[in-house]
């Protein structure tokens, strides 16, 4: 497939913000913190969303028919995530609020976490629910969008508290350091499932002939379609094995490395830009059937 920057910004943002607001919780929950850093995080980790949620209209065609993506949420996995994220922005503005007010908010930190493990499951069943793309229907798609999420969230609560001069940044990092060795091993899992991978299809099923040897020698058209520029990269099998090695160095090694370190802030600047990469790399290796048709231009 053709990775989209706007997609790849809306998940990687969101996912920092549901996963920084978890980290809020968990310090909320186990440990004791003053109002002003919460309130200060809810507002990062809504200006996280919010940046997420701004890139996503990009992707669009016609962004004025935004609202109807929301209409066919019974089926849609897409229209349940334009529905949940406003919520958990809502939620997450909500809970601040009643920090800087001084108001109880178990009830609110509770519907919270719901709704940023609904959002991630909403937005990970987007694309493990393509039957047809194999590298993407699995579990791990799902597992994977939660973890990286909180381990992005982790890292940027620990250098936001270190930012902020807190006891926290200790157990934070901590925290964020659990959570990206554990998205290493089942982004590394992921990886090793989709290498082992064997196509449901070839080009003698896809049109019906049984000939050993079959190339396609022309499009049949003198230039590029819609299909050539959305459904395939462009990339060569080179590039994709250092992009591959590249975020894996990135958003797991380098980030571990430099949260023992002590360099929470710098360990979230490199593993967010190898999550880009990472994002990158998981659209661009999903090699949608229609490409079997559209193998060349000319």
């Amino acid at each position: 497939m053709r990775p989209a920057l706007s997609v790849i910004l809306l998940t990687t943002l969101i996912g920092a913000g549901q996963g920084l607001f978890l980290a809020l919780i968990a310090v909320e929950v186990f440990a004791a913190a003053p109002r002003a850093f919460f309130v200060a995080g809810a507002v990062l980790a809504l200006a996280l969303l919010a940046a997420g949620l701004v890139a996503s209209f990009f992707h669009l065609g016609h962004p004025e028919r935004a609202w109807r993506s929301a209409a066919k949420w019974r089926t849609s996995w897409l229209s349940r995530e334009v529905i949940v994220l406003p919520a958990f922005m809502a939620v997450v503005f909500a809970w601040g609020a009643a920090h800087a007010l001084g108001w109880p908010t178990l009830a609110l930190a509770a519907c919270g976490v719901v709704l940023a493990l609904a959002l991630f499951v909403c937005t990970a069943m987007i694309y493990a629910c393509l039957r047809f793309l194999q590298e993407w229907h699995s579990p791990l798609t799902v597992v994977n969008y939660l973890v990286l999420g909180c381990a992005s969230g982790f890292t940027l609560a620990a250098a936001y508290a270190a930012w902020t001069g807190s006891e926290l940044g200790r157990p934070l990092a901590a925290g964020a350091l659990g959570w990206t060795l554990l998205a290493f091993a089942t982004r590394g899992a992921s990886l090793v499932r989709n290498a082992r991978l064997k196509a449901r299809s070839s080009l003698q099923s896809a049109i019906g002939v049984k000939h050993p040897r079959i190339a396609q020698k022309s499009q049949g058209a003198i230039a590029g379609s819609f299909n050539t520029r959305e459904f395939f990269h462009g990339r060569t099998a080179g590039a994709l094995r250092s992009v591959k090695w590249g975020f894996l160095i990135a958003a797991f090694v380098a980030p571990a490395a430099l949260l023992l370190a002590g360099l929470p802030g710098l360990a979230f600047i490199v593993q967010y830009a190898g999550l880009i990469a990472e994002r990158w790399f998981f659209f661009a290796q999903a090699n949608h059937p229609q490409n079997l048709y559209y193998q060349a231009v000319s």
